[in-house]
């Protein structure tokens, strides 16, 4: 099932192209979504999260990446950057990340409808956290360590001991955040000081500074095509765009291997 004739996507439909992708029920399942590529979907991003729980199940979690990137040191700062004698002052004012309240930026309507959603639980880090949705939720999110924020101590090394899959929906693997964690399990992968804005234990709020390894997406996209060739990713329509379904063991553990062939690290 697809769309039906007028091309418009439901709550139905968008579930059957998800259960014929290979969605399983009962899975965890990482979902990266951008919604426009979908078309007209009755209901939006409510309806896609409907689809999305019905295809997994009573059983079923999903979880979605909740990032505020705004919430990092301006010195770094790309798109737009703002001047240096700004910076002490948006680190003396940015305020401390909370999770329950504290948006994603970035990273899009389903995201944060998930995160937004009731029973949702939120991972505390205050620059890469990840919320999720159903029985597995807390087992995800729970303990999310301010160092190696991508690596074994977040949820992507807890939906790697889970064997979740990973959908990316409407999107190519230039987002596919798993990746990460290969970066961070490539010995002598670069490393850089990292800063944000946390809440302290009597309410206020903090700047902290830590070391961590230096993420890099701009090779992703052809790790993920490389990827394909192997017939790990699951490809096909989610309602007028695409859906890519894949292990996210099988993805992170070939990232490992392609990153440490075409990649160079401070240990080379």
């Amino acid at each position: 099932m697809t769309t039906d004739a007028s091309g418009l996507g439901t709550r139905r439909s968008i579930a059957a192209q998800l259960r014929v992708l290979g969605v399983r029920p009962g899975a965890t399942l990482l979902v990266h979504a951008a919604l426009r590529p979908l078309g007209f979907v009755c209901g939006g991003p409510q309806a896609v999260v409907l689809a999305l729980r019905d295809a997994l199940g009573p059983d079923g979690t999903i979880v979605v990446p909740t990032h505020t990137p705004d919430n990092s040191d301006p010195a770094g700062w790309r798109n737009p950057p703002v001047p240096a004698g700004w910076w002490p002052l948006i680190r003396a004012e940015m305020p401390g990340f909370d999770p329950a309240v504290t948006p994603s930026r970035f990273m899009g309507l389903l995201a944060e409808t998930v995160r937004g959603w009731p029973g949702a639980m939120r991972s505390t880090h205050p620059h890469v956290s990840f919320a999720a949705l159903g029985p597995a939720a807390e087992q995800v999110v729970t303990g999310h360590t301010l160092g190696d924020m991508l690596g074994e101590g977040s949820p992507l090394a807890r939906l790697y001991d889970l064997d979740a899959d990973v959908l990316l929906l409407g999107v190519d693997h230039s987002v596919s955040t798993s990746l990460h964690l290969a970066e961070y399990r490539c010995p002598g992968s670069p490393r850089e000081q990292v800063g944000a804005a946390v809440r302290t234990d009597d309410g206020g709020r903090e700047w902290v500074w830590w070391q961590d390894v230096r993420l890099d997406a701009n090779d992703f996209d052809a790790l993920g095509k490389d990827l394909e060739v192997t017939g790990a990713v699951r490809i096909g329509p989610v309602g007028t765009g695409t859906g890519r379904l894949m292990r996210q063991r099988a993805a992170v553990d070939f990232a490992v291997r392609w990153l440490a062939r075409n990649r160079t690290t401070e240990d080379a």
